[in-house]
């Protein structure tokens, strides 16, 4: 029971937190290529949007980064014997992420908020983009230690049976974080983007500083399309190296207990399915597919849930190694058919940039500020899929989850820290809801033209004329 609350805890901590993380790596990347745009044209209007997703970016910084610490007195308070288990590998990997990439990242944060033109225009880019460096540096460190419990490589067990790190770099090497690091960046530069569409469609369809709105449009769609496409492609590779280290994940997000031999078919949706039923009802099956995402190959073999529980047992003694399958299994079509959508809305934009169109775009412009909860979901999933399916290991073969809990901590305990957390979040999520809002519909900063009474600013002109020299991809990403 302890050990299941110490669970959800850290499961509804680090969801949370996770809903933060991308939004932080992905629009720091795209600030960063706003106020690259203005630095090398000098056009006003992109240094007023440099400010304003800039402060929708420093609204997720402040709350997210109190949402991580949480998970770092979780490791002590409730995980003792796994950190102690663990600390000889993530020692390293951890402590370069907290010295190097967080206070780099906290530090030139900081400048860049104080140096509006106080420092020189190259340097001041130059800080922004250090700060979209170290986040995605953070990313790397954070997910180098996440991989290894997924497939832990690099060490040898000590006197005390712990593991002792012999490689680090190893841990940069390992299968599962070659593919694991570019999907997580590559899912944060998607939630990055449809935030930025988002706002930039609910200002078009109001007609607020609609010309450079729809540059910020422009260039979400720019990065969204090949950042989607390309984590797709990704995401499947990295299917096949869990295929190959962790099949009773790839299994149970199939719910396929009997090892299909080849040609194993993928179904899209089900009917029953879960620990007590090994005959759901398969809906829509597709041939090969399964095969194909598990081994790259459509004749390659696929194991069964029973086959590998067997295995398991006569490696690693009695107990149960399937994980939740229907989280498996839904988390996995959650994931995959939201980016599938994710991808279907990216090529909808690609079309209405290349006719000219996306300012008069009713429905797109309509339905872009809700499309925004998408990624959210589509990484939540990811995560559910990911961690779920290691269970009941938290460091695959080495540790499993009941022998990870501290043996101090109460139910109690937990239950009153669980509740404390959860009251918490749900302030800091409805305040950080209010506040990206609230500044998200705020009007731009007025233009020097505006300020001193000229007209012609940047926002000037005829709707014919936007649409024609500003639907087009700025010169900064060609």
């Amino acid at each position: 029971m302890t050990t299941d609350l110490a669970r959800w805890q850290f499961a509804t901590t680090s969801i949370y937190h996770f809903l933060f993380v991308p939004v932080t790596i992905g629009l720091a990347f795209l600030v960063a290529l706003l106020q690259t745009s203005w630095y090398r044209n000098d056009n006003p209007t992109f240094k007023r949007l440099t400010k304003f997703f800039g402060t929708l970016l420093l609204i997720n910084v402040a709350v997210g980064v109190v949402t991580g610490l949480v998970q770092e007195f979780e490791f002590g308070m409730n995980w003792s014997n796994y950190s102690r288990f663990v600390g000889n590998i993530f020692g390293g990997p951890l402590a370069m992420e907290g010295l190097a990439a967080f206070f780099l990242e906290s530090t030139f944060l900081g400048i860049w908020i104080f140096g509006w033109d106080r420092l020189s225009k190259k340097l001041h880019l130059t800080c922004i983009w250090l700060v979209a460096g170290a986040s995605m540096l953070s990313a790397l460190f954070i997910m180098a230690a996440n991989s290894w419990m997924q497939h832990p490589v690099g060490y040898v067990m000590n006197s005390q049976h712990e593991p002792q790190l012999t490689d680090i770099w190893a841990l940069f090497t390992n299968p599962v974080f070659v593919w694991a690091f570019p999907h997580v960046i590559l899912a944060s530069l998607v939630t990055g983007a449809i935030i930025m569409l988002a706002f930039s469609a609910w200002h078009m369809r109001r007609q607020s500083s609609v010309t450079a709105f729809r540059r910020t449009a422009i260039i979400s769609v720019a990065v969204l399309a090949p950042a989607i496409f390309l984590n797709m492609f990704i995401g499947s590779e990295l299917g096949v190296v869990e295929g190959k280290y962790q099949p009773m994940k790839i299994a149970a997000a199939e719910a396929l207990w009997t090892t299909c031999p080849s040609h194993c078919a993928f179904s899209a949706f089900q009917i029953g399915g879960g620990p007590n039923d090994e005959t759901p009802t398969q809906i829509i099956e597709i041939p090969d597919l399964l095969s194909i995402l598990a081994t790259n190959h459509p004749d390659g073999e696929v194991q069964g849930m029973n086959n590998l529980q067997a295995q398991y047992v006569k490696e690693y003694g009695p107990g149960n190694y399937i994980p939740n399958v229907f989280i498996q299994y839904w988390g996995m079509r959650v994931m995959a058919y939201l980016a599938s959508l994710i991808a279907l809305f990216a090529l909808w934009g690609l079309w209405l940039i290349r006719r000219k169109t996306l300012g008069k775009a009713k429905w797109f412009l309509l339905i872009a500020p809700w499309f925004a909860i998408a990624p959210f979901l589509m990484n939540t999933a990811g995560w559910l899929l990911t961690e779920s399916g290691r269970q009941p290991w938290i460091v695959q073969g080495l540790l499993k989850t009941s022998q990870a809990a501290s043996p101090s901590v109460t139910s109690t305990d937990i239950w009153i820290s669980l509740t404390v957390f959860v009251l918490m979040y749900l302030a800091l999520g409805v305040a950080d809801v209010y506040l990206m809002i609230h500044y998200g519909r705020q009007q731009l900063e007025p233009s020097p033209e505006e300020e001193s009474g000229v007209d012609g600013g940047p926002d000037a002109g005829s709707a014919s004329t936007e649409e024609s020299e500003d639907d087009r991809v700025p010169a900064l990403i060609y």
